[in-house]
């Protein structure tokens, strides 16, 4: 995973996408003499993968979101846009529209390669590009490199799965994760899926760009914590017992994705900058701590789950050197053969056999570690690597050529590896028997276990390692009550000295019978089956003071059962309800938001439903705060006998002036004594805008266009004096 990534379609624009190299300067003999070293490819196509990268890399996207709305939206793209874009000209030259990325699952992710200065000047790609400036930013559509599609894939995850996401930041790949969690989604609600989507970053700005990334689908089951990776400690979590009771036992994933930090030496098509500093020792450095990060991946997974490990990294040493030491150290778990799945991907097996080297010029590299150590280099450099950098001895026993290489030229993409590891069906059989001994002979009382302090400002109290063989529903070293009902255990005290940096909230769910929440359900109507018991807030007193957060059960039992400071728990479950303040002599009361309206409106009544028509959609479009008296008698009628407040409104499907509707819409207003508001935010308006008008309606749009108008007409105006003067016209 490389650390320069972004995910938007804006940046100031350029005219030259090697902007910071100039392509006769994108040579490197380091580079070449090192992956030649390594046979990576054929002697034939060495030219071809090398034109390759030093060509700009196609503008990807995938369309996002929950499965129905995908496919909506990817249906506007194939059926309105491509063919307006199909017979596109730029100064005589035809315009190749986007295209399918021919693997992708559904034909849901598209692909372009167009100057820059095409899509600011040429009219059909201006507009799309615009469509898909304002889908990205309400997040229906995801700026993502192709390659970097691949891994949630192979990872097959289903709406149960608890799933963990250990290096997650910037979160495209999360992304894609919790839209299979949600894969049972409508075009207008959120399901609640039972699973989890647990993301991670050592890095605590860029888990707060993990959460603004994630927001864009609100999940219930979503979880951001602030922690290192290789040292990851283990979720304390109720698990069943034989005898029908429970006990206190560690939290096990399905799925796992170890996209892991790494020199990141396939992206230079986009980060030029690599084609001047790569050098070997970009890779030897981040082994150890890629190994690290597979190995506890591997403890913490369930017996029949998975994992995928991946970079964008060409590196072996990178790649199957750690897979290889992975499964080495732990033989329980092997690659899996994926060869049948993707078929129009094209990709190369791993490697079974690579020659590292310390040296910078790469005049020399080294067939086995014996022969490095045995070389005359100064015995500094001989620190550098490990006996894990090297094939281990039973290379041709661990299937290497199971794990997949991408080269970039094969289908003008970024350079990846990805591999998928699981657990041997011997290994789960047996792991399951232990399991029934354990429970069978586990004591009535089991001394807690000795804590490892760990150093750092994202370290935790690190859980005992676990062996192998315990990885399903490891036990706390810890005995509770066998009843069906096992309490949560009082928090820890927070140690002030080891969570000192850690600022954020506490969570803490509110009671069933909270007066500011039983408001927000009596005014929405909504039906005795919603999860009251499932809200929570984030501040220490455990006020309704802002805002309201809502969590699955399984995020509430992690919540209740482990200390979120030792956690560095930064996100939990989604924001549904946010306090509106009143205006003069009103009291304040919260409303429904945008991105909770799905995940409540299933439990809503339908008559507290608004039903409105796309004449009043485009009125509350094009006006802030449009008056009640704008409306037609029918909507206006039914705004003004409700109550001030919170509202949602259904524009069910229907046409106006050949604008047409296909499914129903749903939205929050807010109604004050006199007018309406739309309470989406403006990128959010302007996407629906051109999404169903074509045009951005929006009062913020309409004001910068008549800006623009004025300042060309200045412009006209300022220089017709000049040129009257020149021609003797006074």
């Amino acid at each position: 995973m490389g650390r320069n990534k972004r995910n938007a379609f804006r940046g100031k624009p350029k005219d030259d996408r090697s902007d910071l190299i100039e392509k006769i300067d994108m040579h490197n003999e380091r580079f070449s003499a090192y992956y030649k070293a390594q046979n990576i490819l054929p002697d034939e196509e060495w030219e071809s993968f090398l034109d390759c990268m030093r060509q700009p890399l196609p503008t990807t996207f995938r369309v996002a979101g929950s499965r129905q709305v995908a496919n909506t939206l990817n249906a506007t793209i194939k059926d309105s846009h491509v063919p307006s874009l199909s017979h596109a000209e730029f100064e005589g030259q035809k315009i190749a529209p986007p295209a399918q990325i021919p693997w992708y699952p559904d034909g849901l992710a598209w692909h372009f390669n167009v100057p820059k200065k095409v899509l600011r000047k040429q009219p059909e790609f201006k507009k799309f590009h615009s469509f898909l400036v304002f889908e990205t930013e309400v997040g229906n559509i995801s700026r993502q490199e192709a390659v970097s599609m691949l891994p949630p894939l192979f990872l097959d995850v289903e709406p149960h799965h608890k799933v963990m996401d250990m290096c997650a930041a910037p979160g495209s790949k999360t992304a894609q994760i919790l839209e299979a969690l949600h894969a049972q989604d409508t075009l207008t609600s959120t399901s609640i899926p039972s699973g989890l989507v647990l993301a991670n970053d050592n890095d605590n700005k860029r888990t707060h760009l993990l959460i603004h990334q994630s927001a864009r689908l609100p999940s219930p089951a979503f979880m951001v914590t602030n922690l290192d990776a290789s040292n990851y400690p283990a979720i304390k979590f109720p698990v069943p017992t034989k005898g029908g009771g429970t006990r206190i036992g560690h939290l096990a994933f399905d799925r796992i994705l170890c996209d892991v930090p790494c020199s990141g030496d396939g992206t230079m098509r986009k980060n030029l900058g690599i084609w001047k500093t790569w050098q070997p020792g970009d890779g030897n450095g981040l082994h150890s701590l890629q190994v690290r990060i597979l190995q506890r991946a591997m403890r913490l997974l369930k017996d029949d789950g998975k994992i995928v490990y991946s970079t964008c990294s060409l590196n072996p040493v990178e790649n199957e050197a750690v897979v290889a030491e992975a499964l080495t150290s732990n033989l329980d778990f092997e690659l899996v053969d994926v060869s049948s799945r993707l078929s129009e991907l094209v990709r190369r097996p791993g490697l079974t056999s690579w020659r590292p080297t310390v040296d910078k010029s790469v005049t020399t590299t080294y067939a086995t570690y014996e022969e490095f150590m045995a070389s005359s280099i100064d015995g500094t450099l001989k620190t550098k690597l490990s006996e894990g950098h090297w094939p281990p001895k039973n290379v041709e026993d661990l299937n290497l050529p199971r794990c997949l290489r991408i080269y970039p030229h094969l289908q003008d993409t970024g350079g990846f590896f990805v591999a998928v590891l699981q657990k041997k069906t011997a290994c789960v059989a047996n792991a399951s028997s232990k399991e029934l001994k354990r429970e069978a002979t586990t004591s009535e009382e089991t001394p807690e276990a000795k804590k490892v302090r760990l150093t750092g400002d994202n370290s935790a109290e690190a859980e005992p390692e676990q062996n192998e063989s315990e990885t399903k529903a490891s036990p706390e070293l810890m005995k509770v009550d066998s009843s069906n009902t096992t309490s949560p255990p009082p928090p820890k005290k927070t140690d002030p000295v080891s969570n000192s940096s850690f600022k954020e909230n506490p969570y803490t769910f509110l009671a069933p019978d909270d007066p500011i929440l039983k408001t927000c359900i009596d005014r929405l109507q909504m039906t005795s089956d919603f999860p009251v018991s499932n809200v929570l807030v984030r501040n220490p007193a455990g006020d309704a003071v802002r805002s309201l957060y809502i969590a699955n059960d399984l995020v509430k039992t992690v919540i209740e059962y482990n200390d979120y400071t030792r956690l560095r728990l930064t996100a939990a479950g989604t924001k549904v309800f946010s306090k509106q303040e009143g205006g003069k002599g009103a009291d304040a009361q919260f409303r429904v938001l945008g991105e909770g309206l799905p995940v409540i409106l299933p439990y809503v009544e339908p008559s507290a439903v608004i039903t409105a028509d796309l004449g009043t959609l485009k009125t509350l479009l094009e006006s802030y705060y449009p008056l009640c008296s704008r409306f037609s008698n029918s909507f206006r009628e039914i705004v003004e006998s409700r109550p001030t407040g919170s509202h949602i409104v259904c524009f069910p499907p229907g046409q106006l002036d050949g604008v047409v509707l296909t499914h129903d819409l749903v939205l929050p207003i807010w109604k004050s004594s006199v007018s309406l508001t739309l309470m989406i935010d403006k990128k959010a308006k302007s996407a629906l805008s051109l999404r169903l008008f074509g045009v951005d309606l929006t009062t913020s749009a309409v004001k910068f266009s008549e800006r623009r108008t004025e300042e060309i007409q200045a412009k006209a105006s300022a220089e017709v004096p000049a040129t009257s003067l020149l021609t003797g016209n006074v």
